[in-house]
């Protein structure tokens, strides 16, 4: 089972100028090397039976027939390979030359993408030599003895994707034909380029493929020229790219001696889950108008169990290397714009929050303060409210305590053991019985504190649950589940972590960075249950649901992009293969999918709070799913893996 992945490379050969012999050996030695890593389709360079570099000779009737008779050594040559092969070859029709990309498979030529733009200016004179796609008089040509479409607008469709060809230029375009082939279904893209070098001309190169793939929601493979081409007033540094909706996932050496084979997977299934939620995309097709394409079916045969080469990280919702601190200080800016704003519309005076010592409230908390700040506001009018219960242990409280200090907002502790027993005398329930009775009346104590003080204050309570917590649904319905404006509502556990250490080590104090970060090494505890016999959390969070890192991994592909659950799993353990065991990842799946739909019926009334990222499950915006969904279907998949 492939899960929607596609195994593309961009190969990068070694060219002789004019040596179609040459080339066509080194492009048949790459194809079969791809052939034995499970590539499905392969392309190479522009002209890169020939050479692109051969200007004038283009009109040489030698070359031209040297380079067909090349294109049938490799049809001959490769009749038993299973792969699909894009290579550049100039190819004669009806007396005039056409710059294409030839599509081959198991001896067959499947069809011919001719180039729409050619380049004329500065050290382009593409025109000298070639016709445009633009005036083509057919619609098909006879190549290596067989009648095959050409054009600029074939779609290559399998069971698995379909595929559309453009040629350099092409993409350089106000309009790139690739625009319409996405428009109207192709799910990758290739590009075969000649494209030289010249100060800062790759990093415009890469922005522009990666805005192509992102703008046509699709796969994006480029390879362009490279050693071995003539220098006489050019060098080409053998570019080899391969993007995925905008984002880079494998490229070439820049300026190799060597031929390179540049490999990754295309993950189609994800492709079309944007797609379906991107409805603009659709609303694009209307605008095609007599832009149709020509369909060429085919079909992938390679029977190679699929092995990715792609990495997928751990931590989807958290940047890695330099992005991390753009990310974290975009996120925290969102979170402070949107509490800055409802603290404004309503005129509250305070905001009230409860400390525990923990991650969540110390982020909200951590807003809060930056809040005030950007208001102009005393910190005075932050009241936090400390609440120590029956598993409360010194090591949070005190780290309450003292982050609440060393910020200079204002302090309560009130206590809510006496009311809970209280409470529990009233319910006759058992105070030694811990159960979820137990555990939720301290929760909904600490709510109603918080509520009384705010209204007391004129202010607000600001409530600090994450995206994971309300994803699990781990939190108690109208306890910890219910405030006034939740500024971590979109925020995953994951994320908390980075966030409270990136504003530790952001401008806090010698004092609050220390807490800070021993918050951050704190495990993970609503703290309902009292501690054990050396004062230490007993109730341990990741325990008991399971470790947020999985939970946070399965709530990204499952809402960003629909994944089932099987792909999940395939992700998952792909992934996590030095950390966790399949059994131990199909536990906490399971536990996933049950929790997420059976506790819809408290998202489907959450208070407010900002989306800071590409998942929210507010019920107003991002996700509108009934609390009486069954999971059935979605539970039995994981049962059967």
């Amino acid at each position: 089972m492939n899960y929607g992945f596609v195994k593309v490379a961009a190969a990068v050969p070694h060219v002789k100028v004019a040596d179609c012999k040459f080339n066509v050996e080194k492009i048949e030695s790459l194809i079969a090397v791809a052939e034995g890593k499970g590539v499905q389709i392969i392309i190479f360079p522009e002209m890169s039976i020939t050479g692109y570099t051969c200007g004038d000779l283009f009109g040489q009737q030698l070359l031209l027939e040297e380079a067909e008779m090349g294109l049938m050594q490799i049809l001959n040559n490769t009749r038993q390979l299973d792969i699909i092969s894009i290579v550049g070859m100039p190819v004669v029709v009806n007396s005039t030359v056409i710059n294409a990309a030839v599509v081959i498979q198991k001896g067959k030529v499947l069809g011919v993408a001719a180039k729409t733009y050619l380049p004329n200016y500065k050290e382009f004179y593409e025109q000298r030599w070639f016709t445009s796609a633009l005036q083509l008089a057919t619609n098909n040509v006879r190549l290596c003895g067989q009648i095959v479409p050409i054009g600029a607008n074939l779609l290559f469709e399998t069971s698995d994707t379909t595929f559309g060809i453009e040629i350099c230029e092409d993409l350089w375009s106000t309009i790139p034909p690739s625009s319409s082939l996405a428009l109207q279904g192709a799910e990758i893209l290739f590009n075969m380029s000649a494209d030289n070098e010249g100060i800062g001309k790759n990093n415009y190169l890469c922005s522009l493929i990666s805005q192509q793939s992102a703008r046509c929601i699709a796969g994006y493979v480029f390879s362009s020229c490279g050693f071995g081409e003539s220098t006489t007033d050019v060098v080409f540094a053998g570019n080899g790219l391969i993007y995925e909706n905008g984002s880079l996932l494998a490229r070439s050496e820049r300026f190799s001696m060597k031929e390179q084979l540049i490999i990754s997977e295309i993950d189609v299934e994800r492709i079309r889950a944007e797609r379906r939620i991107n409805t603009t995309f659709a609303a694009n097709q209307a605008n095609l108008g007599d832009k149709k394409a020509v369909s060429i079916a085919t079909e992938f045969v390679n029977s190679k169990e699929l092995t990715l080469t792609r990495k997928f990280n751990a931590h989807p919702f958290v940047p890695q290397g330099i992005e991390l601190n753009e990310h974290c200080e975009e996120v925290f800016s969102i979170q402070v714009a949107g509490l800055a704003q409802r603290l404004v519309h309503t005129g509250a005076k305070t905001a009230v929050v409860g400390i525990s010592g923990g991650l969540d409230s110390t982020l909200a908390l951590l807003v809060c303060v930056k809040t005030f700040d950007k208001l102009g506001l005393s910190r005075n009018g932050i009241l936090g409210i400390t609440m120590p219960g029956f598993g409360t242990t010194d090591r949070t409280y005190h780290n309450a305590i003292d982050l609440m200090k060393s910020l200079g907002i204002s302090i309560r502790e009130i206590s809510i053991k006496d009311a809970c027993i209280q409470h529990f005398k009233d319910i006759e329930h058992d105070m030694n019985v811990h159960d979820v009775t137990y555990e939720n009346s301290q929760a909904r104590e600490r709510t109603q504190i918080l509520m009384d003080v705010a209204n007391q204050t004129w202010g607000m309570v600001i409530g600090t649950g994450d995206l994971s917590e309300l994803a699990l649904g781990w939190a108690t319905y109208n306890g910890d589940h219910m405030s006034m404006y939740g500024v971590n509502a979109s925020v995953p556990k994951t994320l908390v972590k980075y966030l409270v250490q990136w504003v530790a080590e952001n401008g806090m104090d010698k004092n609050s960075k220390a807490t800070l970060l021993d918050i951050v090494d704190t495990p993970i505890s609503p703290e309902l249950i009292p501690a054990d016999e050396n004062g230490e959390i007993k109730q341990k969070t990741e325990d008991l649901v399971g470790p947020y890192e999985l939970h946070d991994f399965f709530l990204y592909y499952f809402l960003r992009f629909g994944f089932r659950p099987s792909k999940i799993f395939y992700l998952a353990k792909t992934t996590f293969k030095d950390m966790y065991d399949e059994e131990t990842i199909k536990k906490w799946l399971s536990t996933f999918f049950r929790r997420f739909f059976n506790q819809q019926f408290k998202r489907s009334c959450l208070p407010d709070g900002p989306k800071v990222g590409s998942i929210s499950i507010s019920p107003r915006g991002d996700w509108r799913m009934p609390s009486d969904a069954n999971s059935a279907m979605w539970l039995k998949e994981i049962e059967n893996l």
